[in-house]
């Protein structure tokens, strides 16, 4: 059972919503206008990491400075806005909610506005106590004080929290707030770089709750 006291909070774009393929699109849209190389979804999900800048830098093989990135996060996500039609969340999400018996809310680094009707459009936002987007002009950044803000703002002590995210931004976040993460194949991040941190790594968000609620300590620290 999972604990009275738990709470779950989801990552957003590569876990519960299924946007591997139009994000490596976009991002080549990036890379294109740069005049840069393009990359396979494996190729992403073994370098991308943020602050997204470096990712884009070392693609690029240049620096790619606040003016360069606010350049390059506006072609990104003018082309998501398009592709964000064709995208359905991923095969077990509505049941992977369903099986925690906890509160559980939403964090996304995708810009807050954006995401509430979103959340909408999906039917989701009843089964969520809070659902938190990126309030800022320019995204890439890291997680870990969206997410402090968010445990905040909800009440919650990290320490009575699980966090499912695809990536090791998603572990590094958790971690400084004394959270678990449980980290999910099936996103951004390939699943050897998973591995490597240490963290329980799921292949389905169905397991993903079973590992976060079958240990005798469930939110001990990874």
């Amino acid at each position: 059972m999972t604990p009275a006291s738990a709470h779950l909070v989801w990552d957003w774009n590569g876990t519960l919503l299924n946007d591997l393929s139009l994000v490596v699109a976009c991002t080549n849209a990036v890379f294109t206008s740069e005049g840069g190389p393009s990359v396979t979804p494996d190729e992403h999900r073994v370098r991308f990491r943020r602050p997204i800048a470096d990712y884009y830098a070392e693609i690029l093989g240049r620096a790619v400075d606040d003016d360069a990135f606010g350049r390059l996060d506006k072609i990104f996500h003018e082309a998501y806005r398009v592709g964000l039609t064709s995208c359905e969340l991923a095969h077990d999400a509505v049941d992977a909610m369903a099986a925690w018996s906890g509160s559980q809310s939403l964090l996304s680094m995708w810009f807050h506005d954006e995401l509430i009707p979103t959340v909408e459009t999906y039917g989701l936002t009843g089964r969520f106590a809070r659902v938190d987007g990126l309030r800022a002009q320019i995204g890439g950044d890291r997680k870990a004080e969206s997410l402090a803000r968010h445990l905040d703002a909800l009440g919650v002590d990290g320490r009575s929290v699980v966090l499912i995210g695809d990536s090791l931004d998603d572990a590094d976040a958790a971690r400084s707030v004394g959270a678990r993460a449980v980290l999910y194949s099936g996103g951004f991040t390939d699943r050897a770089r998973l591995l490597a941190s240490g963290h329980p790594v799921a292949d389905s968000l169905t397991e993903a709750v079973t590992l976060a609620t079958s240990s005798t300590d469930p939110l001990r620290r990874s």
